[in-house]
């Protein structure tokens, strides 16, 4: 097969990838916004028992759906791989949708007894598959679409739909909350915002129908020719990529843990351990998630011309540092607790910004989608997706409220010693002989980032390429 070169996309190609990587992350988090937000009428509705004891089945059938995420990954990624990230892309976001509109047409638990908990939880399963390839795609999508010195900059923007689908799902649950009676919202004003799931999915599919697959997927399948020797598959993954895999892992780890306590877990935190209202616990999170959308790009384009690893090692630090007086702030009132969440989110966003530039540079094209599939979502399903059920559990164990402030810092830790081990990614090419070039010095030991000079150079693009890069981040010691 001639070897052929991808061109780079356009400005509007690459405005329409970063809306098609986006909106199914959007997708996604609004199910967990409208999950999250209205757990107590879920479980009023769909489980047996006390208000505490059904309000900690829902939390453990919300964590249900992390422990399929590995097989999810584990089933698209090596797809994703071979047949292209926008096939898999396709499909994995009309299963996130159909999944969840079907979850406010459930049954009550009063009409169907055991089989209304049952049915959630096999949805919550289908909606756990779907995503173990979601995600890993969407952020693989982005990052092979945008440039290499702006990766940074436009990979934030799947982190904006992150927030903005699950400040949605929270809005909407506000919305319906202050407009309905209790009762109806017991009865069926709860159901409501899982149906706009629909035409959210719709949106996605459309969106990503009209686009190509990456230029880096396209510029390797054009170039391979038959005597080429296979590097894909999750043999050469796990043999030869590794380090990188157990990296992310914990970097991931300290990320979700994170995460989920903060986004997902805190409203019934505030409510149930706090003692605010159903409506203040719902307004602190989404004021924080909007402070937390405006800083994103910003903190994306730090990380550009300063480098991943010294934005990470700011947010792991100081949430080490402040998680616990922020946490002792929330505890004050309402104000105490909008400003403590807004601060938490400050020192998060550096985290939350750089993930779909810093893990996909972790491997090459052949092994990104499932490399990245596989690391993330072993790590959120066994940390991230429990984070709100075990928080809840050590609390009624213990006494101690502060008991997801100490999950936080131990998570942070684990992201710490991982930090120490990954190289620098900023500004490093995507295509296949530098990612792999990086992953054999990784395995050599080498900690220190490749310069702007180097990229280019190695770079296919390099006879092209002008001499110097704006923006890309200086030489950084290890740390």
């Amino acid at each position: 097969m001639k070897s052929i070169e991808a061109r780079d996309p356009s400005k509007a190609t690459l405005r329409r990838a970063v809306a098609a990587s986006a909106i199914g992350n959007a997708t996604e988090w609004f199910d967990y916004g409208i999950y999250a937000y209205g757990v107590t009428y879920i479980a009023a509705a769909l489980f047996p028992g006390e208000a505490a004891e059904a309000t900690l089945f829902a939390l453990a059938t919300f964590a249900i759906s992390f422990l399929i995420r590995p097989l999810g990954g584990l089933f698209w990624g090596p797809l994703g791989d071979r047949f292209g990230r926008k096939s898999v892309l396709a499909l994995t976001i009309i299963m996130m949708a159909v999944a969840t509109v079907c979850v406010g047409l459930i049954p009550t638990y009063e009409q169907i007894g055991f089989w209304a908990p049952l049915i959630l939880i096999m949805l919550r399963m289908v909606q756990g598959f779907s995503t173990g390839g979601e995600y890993g795609g969407a952020a693989t999508f982005m990052a092979e679409y945008a440039p290499d010195a702006r990766r940074g900059f436009f990979g934030s923007f799947l982190e904006f739909g992150t927030l903005a689908g699950f400040s949605l799902g929270a809005l909407l649950m506000l919305t319906f909350s202050l407009l309905l009676s209790q009762e109806a919202m017991h009865d069926w004003g709860w159901r409501l915002p899982f149906l706009v799931a629909g035409p959210l999915g719709l949106i996605g599919v459309y969106l990503r129908s009209k686009m190509e697959d990456t230029p880096v997927f396209r510029e390797r399948q054009a170039n391979r020719t038959d005597a080429s020797p296979a590097k894909g598959g999750l043999n050469h993954l796990f043999a030869h990529h590794w380090r990188p895999l157990l990296i992310m892992s914990g970097l991931v780890i300290a990320l979700n843990v994170v995460n989920y306590t903060l986004l997902s877990y805190m409203p019934t935190y505030l409510e149930r351990r706090l003692g605010l209202t159903t409506q203040q616990s719902l307004i602190v999170p989404i004021i924080g998630m909007l402070f937390m959308m405006a800083l994103l790009p910003f903190a994306g384009a730090l990380s550009d011309r300063f480098g991943r690893k010294p934005l990470w090692w700011v947010s792991l630090v100081g949430l080490c540092l402040f998680v616990i007086p922020l946490y002792h702030l929330m505890a004050t009132g309402l104000l105490g607790a909008i400003v403590g969440f807004a601060a938490l989110g400050l020192l998060y966003a550096p985290q939350l910004a750089t993930i779909s530039a810093t893990f996909p540079a972790m491997f090459p094209t052949s092994v990104r989608f499932a490399g990245f599939a596989i690391a993330y979502n072993v790590a959120t399903s066994i940390f991230g997706g429990t984070a709100p059920a075990m928080n809840s559990w050590l609390i009624r164990l213990t006494g101690d409220t502060m008991f997801p402030a100490y999950y936080m810092i131990a998570a942070c830790i684990i992201g710490m010693i991982a930090l120490c081990f990954m190289k620098e990614t900023a500004g490093q090419s995507l295509r296949d002989d530098d990612a792999d070039r990086s992953n054999e010095e990784g395995r050599r030991g080498r900690t220190t980032p490749m310069t702007a000079s180097e990229t280019l150079s190695s770079s296919p693009h390099a006879d092209t390429a002008p001499t110097t890069l704006r923006g890309a981040p200086p030489q950084l010691r290890p740390w």
